[in-house]
């Protein structure tokens, strides 16, 4: 019996090999950094998920090698398979940089403008998707829509003004609980999460639904308005937990735990879905055994502020994707090569914690 052949996909002008039927999205992802096109509704690890939100879209200049002929239109990365051959446009495509801006002022148009009172702000996907690839103003002058409060239960509060309706919670509670109470009422621009009959969501892994949603439609209400994401250190713990695997992320100030919530890899999806009692009822540390501090992004907002490692400890990154898709990458300013201030020989990076007066005499 012959092997299965890989198939040979090119994406921004990278290429790399995939198994056959691997989406466009987890070949982007195979090759890593903003060749990997975003994703709001996608989720790997939540069966028929994808498809809705449309900001993954990209453009396929060359279908194939038996069949060459560039697709017509725009196609959802998430859902379209490669093909042998296939050459894919993303950061590198004037269309799709064009309509990801369409998108993104599309799913703002009912988007409230409540981010300095919402408890997503700072690890908020939307935030981060309109930032990147959003217009600084919005053209829209009609009212916005917006619902009556309801209450679905002791620990998660839903926005449903918040919500883009990416449909996460509804598959994470279809396919991790046996019970789903909640789901998708009305149509169109009706349309919203409700539960029926004012039914609480109460199963023991439902809490996942508020690590699944991409805003703050579904938040924590043992950590609302109690800190800010970016105040926290965030650390990486475990327990014997005989519900789930027991492997968390505190979000600690000092030596009290303010909020549980489940590990996230690189594309802010979550490694092991949690039970309700590890999430919910255990914030002492004595709880927990504390591995270390968890890798945060560079750039994100979480790690402002955080110390992590020693000079040397962590290899720098080769910049060849940058290179080869012909986009200047991403750096941060060494401060050293601008200015001659205080003594240039000394790294800041070498320093244990924040630099003081004492470091430079």
């Amino acid at each position: 019996m012959s092997e299965v052949q890989n198939f040979k996909v090119t994406i921004d002008n990278i290429t790399v090999e995939v198994a056959p039927g691997t989406t466009i999205l987890n070949a982007a992802r195979a090759i890593g950094g903003e060749v990997a096109p975003p994703a709001m509704c996608y989720y790997s690890k939540l069966k028929d998920s994808g498809g809705k939100c449309r900001t993954c879209l990209v453009e396929v200049s060359k279908g194939s090698e038996k069949d060459p002929r560039p697709m017509p239109k725009l196609v959802a990365s998430c859902r379209t398979t490669v093909m042998d051959g296939m050459e894919v446009k993303n950061i590198t495509s004037e269309k799709v940089l064009d309509a990801r801006k369409g998108i993104v002022e599309m799913l703002l148009i009912n988007h409230p403008l409540d981010c300095p009172v919402c408890d997503q702000a700072g690890e908020c996907d939307l935030q981060n998707l309109s930032y990147e690839h959003g217009s600084e103003k919005t053209r829209y002058e009609f009212k916005r829509r917006t619902f009556e409060k309801e209450d679905i239960g002791p620990y998660i509060q839903l926005h449903m003004t918040r919500c883009i309706m990416c449909f996460r919670c509804v598959y994470t509670a279809d396919q991790l609980t046996d019970k789903r109470e909640h789901g998708i009422l009305d149509r169109g621009d009706h349309a919203q999460i409700s539960t029926l009959l004012g039914k609480s969501l109460d199963h023991d892994f439902i809490g996942n639904v508020i690590d699944v949603c991409p805003v703050g439609a579904l938040t924590d209400k043992t950590f609302r308005f109690k800190n800010r994401v970016w105040f926290a250190k965030p650390v990486d713990a475990h327990r014997d937990c005989p519900t789930c695997k027991g492997k968390v992320r505190l979000w600690m100030r000092g030596e009290e735990v303010f909020r549980v919530t489940a590990r996230k890899d690189e594309w802010g999806e979550v490694e092991d879905f949690i039970c309700n009692d590890c999430r919910f009822h255990k914030k002492e540390t004595k709880d927990w055994v504390i591995e270390g501090p968890s890798v945060v992004d560079r750039r994100s907002v979480i790690a402002q502020g955080h110390y992590q490692g020693k000079v040397g400890m962590v290899k720098e990154q080769p910049r060849l994707i940058d290179q080869v898709i012909g986009k200047a990458p991403k750096l941060l300013m060494d401060i050293h090569s601008i200015s001659d201030v205080n003594r240039p020989d000394v790294d800041l990076s070498q320093i244990e914690g924040p630099a003081h007066s004492d470091d430079f005499e």
